[in-house]
């Protein structure tokens, strides 16, 4: 039991998170200013040193690198092929980023993953300030801070933020979209005259637009899903007007379109049938790169994937259920349920296409936490033990991952590791004394020190987990510029990333002939490979020095690889 005094104790103990928490709901600015450093601290670590990763990462990087090299920023290209499953919007993010950093003076701006990445930060980042946002317009500056705090500590924002791909971006558009709508579907008509009538769709229709052009109609699907069940539960559209349908579609015709008229000029119905037909109907219908999984997927996933606000999440669902009603909790909820329910019945999965519905349940959430109106059922509050749960699960999985493949202990690590599960465990043990409130800026600590554990000692300590770097690094190392390269078994796109644009994609034959020409030229052999290449080798007379070796780890296809650098005998 815990006493008064003890509580008081606590309550010292824990008043640096508190004192942030009293800071940060004095002034809109100053809340601003607290979400933005916690941001920062969320998704900066590691965000440097991790290689770059297969296999989205590096062909999104790679195309951004290939228009950068030509000069061609309408059509999309991962060395020969068309890259269309996406369209443009990420891509010119990424070409504006390297320009700016190149102008900035910084060196190799084109071979450096972590300024691709720069766009996925300023959505991440983004996205927590809009949730703040968004969430003002249905709960108070306190549970606002909270609701953007869960999003900024959230397991799978803090993966996206790191790496070079869409998801980020698209979240922020997401959220910016149904921010805008929320406030038309709260607000009285009467109050959107004049150009402040304009204000909210202006941000709708512009986000829409950039949402289409980060990554196609699913921001659309979002948005309409949400408003489809707005309007089967209130039988009525007629907040719609508030939007300004007419000009805003208008305005993101005028957006999006010149664009997609280009690239169909370029590739005529190529573009959409393979973004469309092949990535989008056939993520539907089928199971694509062995992303499969069966309804209910998602639900499992998310007491990971939004920890550590998804410990509160059951909890919360009573009083949710009780104001399902209330104008408020019915947007939130229609923003949710149908978009998740159709979420699951898709047969490809992958954890970051429920990210753009976070954003609502934060909000659900902490209107619950602010008036401590959180159920107390002690049913219900034995799931607070998933606060210590997880940092003890993940600290010791990741310790023992980091043995295996890393082939050391990772004591650096070590420290934050267990700090994380200390706040975890203080989180679970002093939830009835407490709240909730206390117990989630605990579990947040422990996110935070997580992300430091894990992103700036444990990943980048996984030299035999990133083939590519350690093959780059190798090749470097040999001191023969510039290089030409072919690849036999090992193919990933990383590696083309951090070799070059004209790296050849051989068999263990083809690259033996490769060789055969001479000069500054590698053939990277995998095992599999390696008989091929060595009976070819024989047949043409091929004199080679003995080869390096890599031996590592291929995550993205789930085995051990052994890899040899060959390099024909008295080349220069």
């Amino acid at each position: 039991m815990t006493t008064a005094s003890n509580r008081d104790q606590i309550s010292f103990r824990d008043k640096g998170l508190t004192a942030i928490m009293d800071l940060a709901v004095g002034s809109h600015a100053r809340a601003v200013a607290v979400l933005l450093l916690a941001s920062l601290l969320a998704f900066l670590p590691g965000f440097f040193q991790i290689p770059p990763t297969d296999r989205d990462e590096a062909r999104f990087a790679q195309a951004t690198k290939q228009m950068l090299e030509t000069g061609e920023y309408v059509d999309i290209h991962f060395q020969d092929e068309v890259r269309y499953k996406k369209p443009v919007g990420i891509y010119w993010l990424q070409v504006a980023t390297i320009k700016t950093a190149s102008a900035l003076g910084i060196s190799n701006a084109r071979q450096r993953i972590w300024l691709y990445r720069v766009p996925s930060l300023i959505g991440a980042v983004g996205a927590v300030l809009l949730t703040y946002w968004t969430a003002l317009a249905f709960v108070s500056r306190r549970a606002a801070v909270l609701a953007a705090l869960m999003m900024a500590s959230s397991i799978l924002l803090g993966v996206e933020a790191r790496l070079a791909k869409t998801d980020a971006m698209l979240l922020f558009t997401a959220v910016a979209a149904m921010g805008a709508m929320a406030r038309v579907y709260l607000s009285d008509r009467r109050q959107q005259s004049g150009l402040a009538g304009w204000t909210w769709p202006a941000i709708f229709w512009t986000a829409l637009a950039a949402g289409v052009l980060i990554k196609g109609p699913l921001i659309v699907m979002f948005v309409g899903l949400a408003v489809l069940a707005l309007a089967v539960t209130d039988r009525s559209v007629r907040w719609l007007a508030g939007l300004r349908p007419i000009p805003g579609l208008l305005w993101l015709c005028l957006l999006v379109l010149p664009w997609f008229l280009a690239i169909i000029s370029r590739s005529g119905s190529n573009f959409f049938a393979e973004s469309v037909g092949h990535d989008l109907i056939s993520k539907l219908v089928s199971i694509q790169e062995s992303h499969g999984a069966p309804p209910g997927t998602y639900f499992a996933l998310f007491w990971v994937t939004f920890w550590p606000g998804a410990t509160l999440a059951a909890m919360a669902v009573p009083t949710v259920w009780a104001s399902r009603r209330e104008k408020g909790a019915k947007f939130l909820l229609c923003w949710i349920v149908p978009a998740w329910f159709v979420l699951e019945l898709v047969i490809t999965k992958l954890p970051h296409y429920v990210l753009p519905l976070y954003p609502a349940i934060a909000i659900l959430i902490s209107g619950v936490v602010d008036p401590h109106v959180l159920a107390r059922d002690r049913w219900l509050t034995r799931g607070a033990g998933w606060f210590f749960v997880f940092p003890v699960i993940f600290g010791i999985s990741t310790v023992v991952v980091l043995v295996m493949f890393g082939r050391q202990l990772g004591l650096p690590a070590w420290p934050f590791a267990a700090a994380a599960m200390i706040f975890g465990l203080r989180a679970w043990w002093l939830y009835q004394a407490d709240g909730a409130e206390h117990a989630l800026l605990r579990g947040m600590a422990s996110s935070g020190l997580l992300a430091v554990a894990f992103y700036a000692f444990i990943v980048p300590s996984l030299g035999t987990v990133f083939p590519s770097a350690a093959l780059a690094r190798m090749l470097r190392e040999a001191g023969c510029r510039p290089a030409m390269v072919a690849l036999a078994g090992y193919q990933e796109p990383s590696l083309v990333f951090m070799v070059g644009t004209e790296t050849a994609m051989v068999d263990g034959t083809d690259a033996a002939e490769f060789l055969r020409a001479g000069g500054c030229r590698f053939a990277l052999v995998e095992s599999r490979h390696e008989r091929a290449f060595l009976r070819r080798a024989d047949a043409i007379g091929l004199r080679y020095a003995q080869p390096q070796r890599f031996e590592g780890y291929n995550y993205s296809v789930g085995r051990a690889v052994s890899i040899a650098i060959y390099r024909a005998e008295g080349t220069q």
